[in-house]
């Protein structure tokens, strides 16, 4: 019986479970923060419309921190190499974009939270993470400011959602095409 690529990943090195649920949840929250964004530009202004503003600022305190942590725990904990097996089979340039990609997805993991919060500083609005722990302005209030930092956050945003469908794409060839298993070094419960 021949055995297919993926029967060859039982013995590969895998993302540790702290990486796999940061990850994960990341993902979740990252996607969720950024679909309130969309959603919070079209709703008139209301109570409703300030509920989920300030979730939305609480989402991305959270997803800044969250980053860091996985940050820490990158530097701390390196992730499996890429098996030689995919290497030898993937071209240069898709290596090159394989890490060009996650390196800029981690940069903007810290760009569009913090150009919100110095937005919402600017603008004259403290955040006060959860309702409980008000967080310091990162600048003083400044009108033109603001609407530096509004544009950095949504041009921020969406490249890093183009980045994540870049990503998805990415792993949906890995499995669908290749059959190569990559996706069993990230996938929970999977030994």
């Amino acid at each position: 019986m021949t055995r297919s690529p993926v029967d060859d990943t039982a013995n590969e090195p895998r993302y540790t479970a702290l990486a796999m649920i940061l990850h994960w949840v990341l993902a979740l929250a990252i996607l969720t923060a950024f679909a309130v964004g969309l959603f919070l530009d079209d709703m008139p202004l209301s109570p409703a419309k300030l509920k989920l503003i300030n979730w939305h600022k609480w989402a991305g305190i959270s997803i800044l921190l969250l980053s860091a942590i996985r940050l820490g725990w990158r530097l701390i904990s390196p992730p499996p190499a890429l098996p030689e097996r995919i290497q030898k089979l993937m071209p240069r340039w898709q290596q090159v974009a394989h890490h060009a990609t996650h390196h800029l997805m981690y940069l903007l993991f810290f760009v569009v939270p913090l150009a919100g919060w110095a937005y919402s500083s600017a603008k004259g609005y403290q955040i006060v993470w959860f309702g409980v722990l008000p967080l310091p302005d990162l600048v003083a209030p400044n009108k033109q400011l603001a609407e530096v930092f509004i544009e950095l956050h949504s041009v921020a945003a969406f490249s890093l959602i183009g980045l994540v469908g870049l990503h998805v794409v990415a792993v949906i060839k890995h499995q669908l095409i290749d059959k190569d298993g990559l996706l069993n070094r990230m996938r929970p419960g999977r030994a």
